[in-house]
């Protein structure tokens, strides 16, 4: 009996190291059943970490319909109008720069450049992020300095490094062509041009571009084959292991939160310092925005900075848990009470190069085609 004892007792104690090491095995067909029910209530649990606030926590799914503000609501005179706006360069001191000029349909609703150049070929200092589903969002820019879209739609036009022009030449240009007169009479009953329906009718326009329904839009809805074993298994590690769930969650793929993941580049010529530029609070310091990740893949280079060629580049940052210590020449200065403190959800995921390849499969079904628009006739 003793002899059984020793060779049991061993077993048991490897079958719990086993446990502790290794994830729970689960199923992968049950996977798929269970992410593509239709009820996400009968999902596996989302691995959080401790920072997140559970109460207010909402997870990935299927984006709702676009909401509208009270004090601007929906109109397709008011959308057409803004769609007009939106193509237009005159409202930049040039003339030849407009909004789609960094955010073109065909390239994401972005530009494809690491940051973008406006006035006088003049580089920006940080990369565009793309309108689309920006109606989700609930502040704007990557440091959150713009409250709405409405509010947004006015800084690229007055930046210098943008479209560079004063606000009130801007609408006096516009008032000035008499081919707006009547888009503004059907938009807001009369043809009054002012700054504040120019941004009414821009912010209309860019909550309607809205992505079509992605492959996971699909999956998750029911359809249970549209998904590879290997997009089923990236979808279960992106709410799990991976973490990416704790800033990418809510059907937005963003918590419209701001968090610092190493990427302030402090002492260098690229030094952003983010959010802190805005709030002067220096727990801000290197916070950017977390960006959706619908429509990713199409929204080439990554980062506000733009520095990230590809999305495994991305996915290899966070897995190493973004190692990047703060150059020692600026320790013991004046400038240590400005040294950013990263996010501590940063932290290495340890994820396997086959799980590194799951898990950028299923990112990559959160984007669909690249749309076309009629490009609208500029009023004379």
């Amino acid at each position: 009996m003793k002899k059984l004892i020793l060779p049991l007792v061993l077993l048991l104690s490897l079958t719990a190291y086993k446990s502790i090491e290794e994830p729970e095995y689960i199923d992968i067909q049950e996977l798929r059943k269970l992410y593509s029910s239709g009820d996400p209530s009968t999902w596996p649990a989302a691995q959080l970490h401790e920072n997140v606030d559970k109460t207010t926590f909402q997870d990935i799914g299927v984006l709702p319909a676009m909401p509208y503000p009270a004090y601007n609501p929906y109109s397709e005179e008011k959308q057409s109008l803004g769609k007009v706006l939106f193509f237009d360069p005159r409202l930049s001191s040039s003339g030849q720069i407009a909004c789609a000029s960094c955010h073109n349909p065909e390239l994401g609703w972005t530009d494809n450049l690491t940051r973008s150049f406006g006035h006088d070929r003049q580089t920006g200092k940080r990369n565009s992020m793309t309108i689309l589903n920006s109606g989700y969002a609930t502040s704007l820019f990557w440091d959150g300095r713009a409250k709405s879209l409405e509010d947004q739609a006015q800084f690229p036009i007055g930046d210098p490094l943008e479209m560079n022009e004063k606000l009130t030449i801007a609408v006096d240009k516009i008032a000035k062509v008499k081919g707006y007169k009547p888009l503004f009479e059907a938009a807001f009953g009369d043809s009054k041009v002012s700054l504040q329906r120019i941004q009414y009718a821009i912010a209309t326009f860019e909550r309607s571009i809205k992505s079509p329904k992605s492959k996971f839009d699909h999956f998750v809805s029911g359809k249970s084959e549209a998904y590879t074993d290997q997009q089923v298994k990236g979808l279960h590690l992106f709410r799990t292991k991976a973490q990416c769930i704790n800033c990418h969650n809510t059907p937005y793929f963003s918590d419209n939160q701001f968090h610092n993941d190493g990427q302030t580049l402090f002492g260098t010529k690229f030094e952003d310092f983010g959010r802190y530029n805005v709030t002067k609070d220096v727990k801000d310091i290197g916070k950017f925005r977390t960006p959706t990740l619908r429509e990713v893949a199409n929204t080439k280079p990554w980062m506000h900075h733009g520095h990230f060629p590809s999305l495994l580049d991305v996915v290899e940052l966070y897995n190493l848990g973004n190692p990047s210590p703060v150059q020692k020449r600026y320790l013991g200065t004046a400038r240590d009470s400005l040294i950013p403190k990263s996010d501590p959800m940063l932290q290495k995921l340890s994820l396997s190069k086959e799980e590194i390849g799951d898990l950028l499969a299923f990112i990559e079904t959160l984007s669909t085609p690249n749309q076309r628009i009629m490009i609208p006739a500029l009023p004379k």
